[in-house]
């Protein structure tokens, strides 16, 4: 196999089997604006910058001949047309990744690309490149296998929905493009492998399936798994209350918006994950079983004395709360069957913070050599379990680390819960007054 000439600055690496080729001194540049890890095996990127096209396509010449060149790195160069893109690709029968960012490309607006050129493409980058949404779909036709499309800040605004094309792509970022609005998002909603949806700095605010109603999950977008919607104007519990309809998500970043900015962070994501029965991971955090029971149990409750004035009950038969309450907290009515109806003792008005409007007297149960022992203990509902086992350690002469701590409450006889989580308070918990707090070591 003929290898490639050395040319400073540039350093040219291509896949092969039993491992990867490095030619010149400089370190290749990872694909930019890619999320996440590379696909399996794809490693070693051809690497150029500020190049302009003929001179990639006279240094890439020799190297043509190798048949097995799957990840190249164009990147900041001075391509100028799809065409001198295409004229390269004919070359590559096994490139899977192909990343042009930053070139400010013409693109063919009455003709697809060639049947065969791109017949292994699986990861395309055309971060701004200046495409069109209308260009996106004239050369997707040439794209058959193409799972991961990067289109971000580009200027696009939807303008169709793709025909036949585009069906297997399950990544699709479209970050940055202002021009794009709920509506829009419609016209790609039946991609059916799409499980990835990036949608950071869009501008959105606003969202609703019309398809749905309350309780109801939507066909649109039925293999999205994980949605991104930081930095947008999301200010409304109306937009979460809409994620979940969707059937298949589970991931959720939704990062410096209006909704989730000041306040307090941890009602916040308390709020989010009540909305959304099926979601299992936050911003990049696992949400773990207790987390959702403590989540839903505080939700159940913050807006119970507005879930009994819009006609809510205790008896079944009596409980019909009003439309504007259903719609504006759809999972209530579901969090009631499932953990059962407020009591009019959990809805008292609460007082002003004072710390003694604040203490929750708890049963502390432990075994010491001779019997069980109860004792009462009037403690902050804010106070970490962290320092509670510290309170304990000090009282029962046990090192704080050894101590496994549960509580059980009368209104769930029967269960342990665990309180794993040393940062978190006895309120995150939901542990109230009465409840039994259980000490082992």
């Amino acid at each position: 196999m003929k290898s490639c000439p050395q040319w400073k600055p540039w350093l040219v690496t291509f896949e092969r089997q039993g491992g990867t080729t490095p030619l010149g001194p400089s370190s290749p540049a990872p694909i930019s604006g890619r999320q996440g890890e590379t696909s399996s095996g794809l490693q070693g990127p051809l690497g150029f910058g500020l190049v302009p096209a003929a001179f990639v396509t006279s240094f890439l010449a020799p190297c043509f001949s190798a048949p097995d060149i799957r990840n190249i790195d164009l990147s900041k160069n001075l391509l100028s047309s799809w065409d001198e893109v295409i004229d390269m690709a004919n070359q590559l029968k096994h490139l899977e990744v192909l990343n042009l960012s930053e070139n400010k490309l013409r693109f063919p607006s009455e003709s697809p690309s060639p049947s065969g050129t791109f017949t292994t493409l699986k990861v395309l980058v055309l971060s701004r490149t200046g495409i069109t949404w209308a260009e996106v779909l004239w050369c997707a036709a040439g794209w058959p296998v193409l799972e991961e499309l990067y289109l971000e800040s580009n200027n696009i605004s939807i303008s169709e929905r793709p025909a036949d094309i585009l069906q297997m792509v399950t990544l699709l970022d479209l970050s940055s493009n202002q021009l794009i609005d709920e509506n829009q998002l419609f016209l790609i909603a039946y991609l059916p492998r799409l499980e990835q949806l990036i949608l950071s700095d869009i501008g959105i605010s606003s969202l609703h399936f019309p398809d749905a109603g309350i309780g109801c999950k939507t066909s649109m977008f039925p293999s999205l798994q994980y949605l991104v919607v930081n930095d947008n104007q999301i200010s409304q519990w109306s937009f979460i209350n809409e994620l979940d309809k969707l059937q298949s998500l589970r991931a959720l970043s939704c990062l410096r918006n209006p909704l989730t900015e000041g306040g307090r962070a941890e009602s916040t994501r308390q709020f989010i994950i009540a909305r959304i029965g099926q979601l299992e991971t936050l911003n990049k955090c696992k949400i773990l079983p207790e987390e959702r029971r403590g989540a839903e149990l505080d939700y159940r409750k913050a807006f119970g004395n507005e879930w009994k004035k819009a006609g809510g009950h205790q008896d079944p038969e009596l409980n019909r709360p009003n439309e504007d309450f259903l719609t504006a907290h759809p999972r209530y009515q579901l969090l009631c069957l499932k953990y059962g109806a407020p009591e009019d003792g959990e809805l008292k008005t609460q007082q002003p913070f004072l710390l003694k409007n604040q203490l929750i007297t708890l049963k502390i149960k432990y075994h010491n050599e001779l019997d069980d022992k109860v004792i009462e203990k009037q403690l902050p509902d804010s106070m970490t379990i962290q320092k509670v086992k510290g309170l304990l350690s000090r009282l029962l002469k046990v090192p704080a680390s050894d101590l496994l701590l549960a509580y059980e409450s009368p209104k769930m006889p029967g269960r342990e819960i665990e309180l794993e989580n040393d940062q978190q308070s006895l309120q995150f918990y939901s542990v109230e007054n009465g409840d039994s707090l259980l000490v082992r070591w």
